[in-house]
């Protein structure tokens, strides 16, 4: 089987950290004449013994090979080593010329016969999504269909096999713009190296994505929705101390003024249909109708919304102390979690699953496990619960990382902090 098919590190010694950061600071070319010219570091030489087994894991064919993920952390100490390979694999690639382009002009699934299919073919084979052997065919068969749904699964997009406008755009990211992505996140794992804590939280912005995390494994993943690009999530690091369940929800001001006030406008009724009460500085409650809705009046208001079903926050609010005043919670609109463009937050993080993240992070408050919260939120009553041990958690901007199964995944730089411009931009269409 063809090398093109394995990812870095089949046959050559890893590039190591200091050739690596070199060549990010200075753009020296990381393979010369086919050969990388670098020492191995001492990790790097442990790992080298089980390369093998991981190389065999990325052979198999894309028809047998359906998982995407690895049992690791995106945070994982090993993932700065799987990044190397994945930066040695790529520059591979852009020395040989990158991949072709696949023209957008016709949508290729299943069954479909035309010459783009053969591009696309071509295309999968370059990024090691299409095992070489599988043929130079224009039929769009179960061999592309797979491999397909592999590359649409390590890019964060809808494994639907089908190559439509967000799946063209993705696979027509320029082999240099993934190397340098992949460059980029090299030096942000590095900067979260170190100790993280025995267990630990990492929301993973790009990816809108959370992992809970027990040593270097993870125990459970969770689909997230993050903040839109006009109201961005932020990046930082704190401690989740307390748990709030059916909880009010204290409406920002800064959603007062670029959302409640526009709804009230159109929709009159918005505030008693969904139990929003207004309350003045000294909490007197007012009507809606003894606001001025024409002007900003309603920023100087408390606007409280009640426990609920309606409840912006859904039953769980999560919280860690920050500065931005944002924090993890459920939510109703629950529809959100199976879309794949998931910005749409004014910067707090909803969490799917969230009664199991919950008994995670009360996995040390004894009585509190999985029924205990059930029967909380069936109650419906307001309770605040303080972490025993309070639980770090990473808010992060990782928008390519590989792992130990030999899958690198890309997520579409979002917030736009990679400084690749809009070419690796991959977005739902209008």
């Amino acid at each position: 089987m063809s090398s093109n098919n394995k990812l870095p590190g089949s046959g050559n010694s890893l590039i190591s950290r200091r050739s690596l950061l070199g060549s990010i600071a200075g753009g020296a070319s990381l393979i010369a004449g086919g050969r990388v010219f670098a020492q191995e570091s001492p990790v790097q030489f442990i790992l080298k013994q089980k390369q093998a087994e991981w190389q065999e894991q990325f052979d198999v064919s894309a028809h047998e090979q359906a998982a995407v993920y690895s049992g690791e952390s995106v945070l994982s100490p090993n993932t700065q080593i799987y990044l190397e390979q994945a930066i040695q694999y790529y520059a591979g690639i852009t020395q040989r010329g990158g991949w072709p382009v696949v023209p957008a002009d016709t949508r290729l699934k299943l069954g479909v016969q035309h010459q783009n299919v053969e591009i696309l073919r071509a295309r999968l084979m370059i990024s090691g999504d299409l095992r070489q052997n599988a043929g130079r065919s224009k039929i769009f068969d179960s061999y592309v269909d797979a491999a397909l749904k592999r590359f649409q699964a390590r890019h964060g997009l809808e494994t639907d096999g089908i190559a439509a406008s967000v799946t063209f755009a993705a696979v027509n990211v320029p082999a240099t713009v993934r190397l340098r992505q992949l460059e980029t996140n090299f030096v942000r794992a590095r900067s979260l190296s170190g100790s993280l804590g025995k267990r630990y939280v990492m929301v993973n912005i790009p990816a809108a994505q959370i992992e809970t995390v027990e040593g270097s494994s993870v125990y459970s993943r969770h689909t997230a929705v993050v903040g839109k690009i006009d109201r961005p999530t932020p990046v930082l690091n704190s401690k989740i101390h307390e748990i709030n369940f059916n909880p009010y929800w204290h409406v920002p001001v800064s959603i007062i003024r670029r959302d409640l006030i526009p709804k009230m406008l159109k929709e009159p009724e918005y505030l008693l249909e969904n139990r929003i009460r207004i309350y003045d500085r000294k909490g007197n409650e007012l009507s809606a109708t003894d606001v001025n809705w024409s002007t900003d009046e309603a920023t100087q208001y408390l606007f409280r919304q009640e426990p609920g079903q309606k409840n912006s926050l859904g039953n769980v609010r999560i919280n860690f102390r920050n500065t931005h005043q944002v924090y993890l919670h459920d939510t109703p609109s629950k529809t959100l979690f199976g879309t794949t463009n998931r910005f749409h937050s004014s910067g707090c993080v909803r969490v799917q699953g969230v009664r199991d993240f919950v008994s995670w992070l009360l996995k040390d408050n004894g009585r509190i496990d999985r029924a205990g919260v059930d029967e909380i939120i069936r109650g419906g009553e307001r309770l605040d619960v303080r972490v025993r041990r309070s639980v770090p958690i990473y808010m992060t901007y990782i928008t390519a990382w590989s792992s130990s199964l030999g899958v690198v995944h890309f997520r579409e730089d979002i917030y736009n902090r990679d400084g690749l411009g809009s070419v690796a931009a991959v977005t739902d269409p209008v």
